[in-house]
């Protein structure tokens, strides 16, 4: 990875970058070719115009002068085809590159730990995916080739500048080592401005995505103004990035320019002179020699602006491996397919934590069996929820064994293990897409028919058709245009579709008005008939049917039993849960 040093280039990151490009070694054979002959042609239009000055123009032999025009525009015709092709197969590329790039992102993301994404801003991420991999494709469309192409056009000027008069080549290239050393530094310290232009982007979208997520929140507490003025510092600091990089570019290439003015004013004094003596420098040639030094120096200032864009883009490939060097997977080494899922759960002696050193569970042990219906509560941050991730295996455990039909989860294959295990969350999270893809999540394997099928079981058909378009009804970004609780029956019915093995009601019915949770808890009783289910509840009446009841306590199992044994227990945990939610008032 790059480091955010001085350092003007990574050869290292770059190697790593240019492997993506192995697929596509016609294309990138080809570009290179180009970059070929486009130095060839920029030695050829001033040879060709040397030519026509000195044995056409200053002789006077008019009968040649069409022949030279003619090769000058056979020259510049090929150069223009040539710049076409070199221009846009760069171009295509990169553009390959950056795909390849962003699904192997976008891949590697998919595997990783619920715990990354508690603790990565969204709005960072989605830079990285989005904005930070187009920037990459400057280095294929702006950076690589075009700065191998201005190198070989400046090595071929200089041959052709020797060939022709060392005197005048000498003159130019006592200008040229202040343009290198200014060039030099200005590379060194755009690198640094354009990493900070990242950094602010990156906060910038972050605090665009959060506010946006956020505006309800925002409004209901009426922190507009607040919110306002956070927006116009970090836009601030972002506009102040840019700027730097604007200063380093308003010094750099005025010098540049009158560096080129100057060398210019030395071949006309200087080639001027000699011709007038009749010596071996020709007007021709000193015609050619102020074309060719601003084709030196143009190349040389192009390298700088185009040393930028390489630039920008190794700072935005270095964050992007960055992401993809993350090694935040959970551990895939299972290698049993489960066909068939009983439900028996069993947990030995587990202890996890999500910060090193505090624990949320403390050596849990617990066994629900196959078929049964087991309820879990206690108060907020007791360990229910993680009980439910754990064995969906979005977190590793610190220790101890979580097993189901008395096979370690470990030794399960992890996608044939979630295949197996339906959540119906408290926070539903539905996309901006039809409900049927909203239940379905384009899995193929379940078919509109089964849907509606489904959906008549658990009595939420008439609901789906009462909405225009039916099961095909955009319910836009987050479900916005549902109510919580009709967010809450699709989830449901997601679950309940996928025929699970072990069926998990998280909250499920916490958020949701006494319609939909009698649609629910009627549903609940039907689907929970012979597949082992699990209920994370804090309203106790909804769990008083339960087989078992699991009663836990920062961290630990305190109780358990069914919910008239608990009830007998003088003191008791449940007991004292169950009398202040039914107390009389």
């Amino acid at each position: 990875m790059a480091e955010k040093s001085g350092k003007a280039f990574d050869f290292k990151l770059f190697r790593r970058l240019i492997t993506f490009t192995n697929p596509y070694r016609l294309t990138f054979y080809f570009v290179a070719f180009s970059a070929i002959l486009l130095s060839v042609f920029a030695v050829l239009r001033p040879h060709l115009l040397k030519l026509t000055i000195d044995e056409t123009i200053e002789p006077k032999k008019s009968e040649l002068l069409v022949f030279f025009i003619s090769m000058m525009l056979g020259v510049l015709l090929l150069e223009a085809i040539f710049q076409f092709l070199f221009i846009y197969f760069a171009n295509w590329l990169g553009q390959e590159v950056i795909r390849d790039i962003r699904v192997k992102l976008f891949k590697h993301m998919l595997g990783f730990k619920k715990q990354y994404y508690d603790q990565s801003a969204v709005g960072r991420l989605v830079t990285r995916a989005v904005s930070d991999i187009e920037t990459i494709a400057s280095i294929f469309s702006q950076g690589l080739f075009m700065i191998i192409s201005d190198l070989l056009k400046m090595i071929a000027i200089l041959g052709y500048m020797l060939y022709q008069s060392w005197q005048l080549t000498l003159l130019v290239l006592a200008v040229l080592p202040f343009i290198v050393y200014a060039t030099r530094v200005f590379q060194k310290k755009m690198k640094a401005a354009f990493e900070e232009v990242r950094i602010q982007v990156s906060n910038l979208n972050s605090f665009v995505q959060e506010r946006i997520t956020g505006m309800k929140i925002v409004q209901l507490f009426t922190r507009e103004e607040t919110e306002y003025n956070s927006f116009k510092e970090i836009n601030e600091k972002h506009k102040k990035g840019w700027i730097r990089t604007v200063w380093y570019n308003s010094i750099f290439f005025p010098i540049a320019e009158m560096s080129s003015s100057v060398t210019i004013g030395l071949i006309v004094w200087f080639g001027g002179l000699k011709a007038a003596q009749g010596d071996v420098i020709t007007l021709g040639v000193v015609v050619a020699f102020i074309e060719l030094s601003q084709m030196l120096f143009r190349p040389l200032r192009q390298i700088a602006d185009k040393f930028n864009s390489l630039q920008m883009g190794m700072v935005a490939a270095n964050r992007v491996f960055g992401i993809l060097d993350t090694d935040s997977k959970i551990t895939n080494n299972g290698t049993l397919t489960l066909e068939h899922v009983k439900g028996k759960i069993n947990f030995s002696d587990v202890v996890f934590s999500y910060v090193k050193g505090e624990e949320v569970l403390k050596s849990i042990s617990l066994t629900v069996d196959a078929g049964e219906t087991v309820a879990i509560v206690g108060a907020t941050g007791a360990g229910k929820s993680t009980i439910i991730n754990l064995l969906s295996r979005f977190y590793e455990i610190d220790s101890g064994v979580i097993s189901i039909d008395d096979t370690n989860i470990k030794d399960i294959d992890l996608q044939s293990l979630r295949n197996h295990i339906a959540v119906v969350l408290q926070d539903v999270f539905l996309f901006a897409d039809t409900i049927l893809n909203n239940i379905t999540l384009n899995n193929p394997d379940i078919s509109e028919e089964q849907v509606q099928s489904a959906a008549k079981e658990i009595g939420i058909h008439d609901f789906i058709m009462s909405l225009p378009d039916g099961y095909h009804y955009n319910v836009k970004e987050r479900g916005a245009m549902l109510s919580s609780g009709q967010r809450q029956l699709i989830s449901f019915l997601r679950a309940y579709v996928t025929n699970p093995g072990i069926l998990v009601l998280d909250e499920a019915t916490s958020s949701i008005d006494s319609h939909s949770e009698e649609l629910i808890q009627n549903a609940t009783g039907k689907i929970t008939t012979g597949r082992t289910s699990i209920v994370i509840a804090h309203r106790l009446a909804t769990i008083k049917n339960a087989d078992k009841i699991i009663v836990m306590d920062q961290g630990e199992i305190v109780e358990q039993g069914n919910h008239n044994e608990l009830l007998e227990i003088d003191g008791g945990y449940y007991r004292n849960l169950y009398e202040v939610q039914f107390a009389e008032v």
